[in-house]
Formats: C-alpha cells, structure tokens, sequence
C-alpha cells in the first residue's frame, strides 16, 4: 500500500509539471496573431530546420541531381512567399526537390525548410499544381504546426510517463505502459489532422495572392488519392484527413478568399 501512493504521489508531481510547463509555453503567432503554446522562438526553428535538412534529404536518397529542376521548383517557392503572407513570417524559405522516385510526399521542417520529392514532383502536370504543394507545405511553417506538435509531445510524454508509474503492475509493466503510450499517441492524432486541413487554408490563400489558380490544390489532392491506390488508411487512424474530406475544405476556402 506504501509504495503503491508514493507512485501515485510521483504520478500527481509528474502530471502536474507536464501540465503547467505546456499551458505557460505560450507565444503569438507572427503572422496569423494566433495563441500557440509552443516552446521554441522563431530563431530556434529556423536553426533546428537548418540543421536537420542534410539528414531528412538522406532519409530520401539525397537532393535530386537536376539544378534546372532544382532552380524551377525554387522559384515558385519564392513566388509564393514574396507575394503572400508568409512574407511576414520571420523564416528563411528553402526549397528542395528530393531524388526518392517512388515515395510520394512533400513535408516541411520548421522553420522553412520545405521538401518535395521527385515521385510526386513528376505527377504533377502544371506549375499551379506545384504551387499548390508548396503553398500547403508553406502554410504548415506559417502555422509553426511542428513547434505546437514538439510542445504536444512533451506534454504527452510527460502525462503518459505519470500513467505508467500510477498503473504500474510489477507482474505487467510492459503491459501498462503500452496502453499509457497508445492513448498518448490516439490523442495526438487529432492535432495532426488540423494541421493539414488549415494549411491547405493557407495554401489557397497563398496560391491566391501569389496569383496562382488554387483550383490546382483540388488536382493534387487527385493526384494523393491516385498515388494511395486506394490503400489509404481511415480517416480516423490517419494524420492526414482523407482527400474527400480535405477537398470540400479547400473549396470552401476558395469561395471565402476569392470573396476578398
């Protein structure tokens, strides 16, 4: 009975540090004025981007070997951020094609360090659709989605530490700090999934004032659906809401920006 209240004890110190470290992390979004409880500065993004760009491109085979191709995609990232909001964020904006040539997939580093490979480079037909990609990768630096994710994860791992010591089974360790992981990891699903959908806010919006066609974010969300084969996971076990869903949001976003 002793031991089992000091774990309880350990759990409550634990819960409550995690708790309050997260909800004091708070700054104002540069561009949008948005609350975010996030822990980095701007500056430490932009470093942590920088530093981690060599290692992510080795994670997919290195830089693809074409500078005309390299130059291109540069320059429609630039486009975009010269004559949209993102030009009042405090990043440095790269842009980067990738040489993997089978997985489809573009992300973004904090910071504005944005990555696009060459398998989903080579679906795409146009430039607007190219912009459309880099607009939503753009709109997730803007929205500092991997700045508020790190905060998220602290303060999971600080909540899911405190469950597996309060539930802790000396017959069963392993067992309860399975399940304190798994809920910790079904929570942070959800953030994941908001992110997407107000990037692609973004990125409409940014498609429009750079003077891009942001239709052309409805085509890439055909060009992910044609690239899962159908495969793609439900809704709910993805951090990525389904394309059916994401184009209903980004046509909804065309109708309110192209009001303005």
């Amino acid at each position: 009975m002793r031991n089992r209240s000091g774990r309880f004890l350990i759990a409550i110190v634990i819960a409550l540090i995690s708790l309050i470290g997260y909800w004091t992390k708070t700054q104002e979004n540069p561009v949008t004025g948005e609350k975010q409880r996030v822990s980095l500065t701007p500056e430490q993004e932009v470093a942590m981007g920088l530093q981690s760009a060599p290692q992510m491109a080795a994670e997919f085979g290195g830089l693809y070997q074409d500078p005309k191709v390299q130059q291109a995609v540069k320059a429609i990232g630039q486009k975009i951020v010269k004559n949209s909001d993102a030009a009042r964020s405090p990043y440095q904006y790269d842009f980067h094609v990738l040489a993997d040539s089978r997985t489809v997939n573009a992300f973004a580093l904090p910071g504005g360090q944005i990555f696009i490979t060459a398998a989903l480079l080579q679906r795409l037909k146009t430039e607007d659709e190219v912009a459309g990609v880099l607009g939503h990768e753009i709109g997730h630096v803007v929205g500092r989605h991997s700045a508020e994710q790190m905060a998220t994860q602290e303060l999971m791992s600080g909540l899911a530490g405190a469950a597996t010591i309060a539930m802790s089974d000396p017959g069963s360790p392993s067992n309860s700090a399975y399940i304190a992981q798994y809920v910790a990891n079904m929570i942070n699903l959800k953030y994941g999934r908001e992110d997407e959908l107000e990037s692609d806010d973004f990125g409409v919006k940014y498609l429009i004032q750079a003077g891009y066609k942001p239709e052309a974010l409805l085509q890439v969300m055909h060009v992910l659906e044609e690239a899962s084969g159908g495969n793609a996971p439900p809704e709910y076990a993805s951090t990525h809401p389904s394309p059916a869903n994401r184009m209903e949001k980004i046509k909804a976003a065309i109708e309110k920006y192209s009001r303005k």
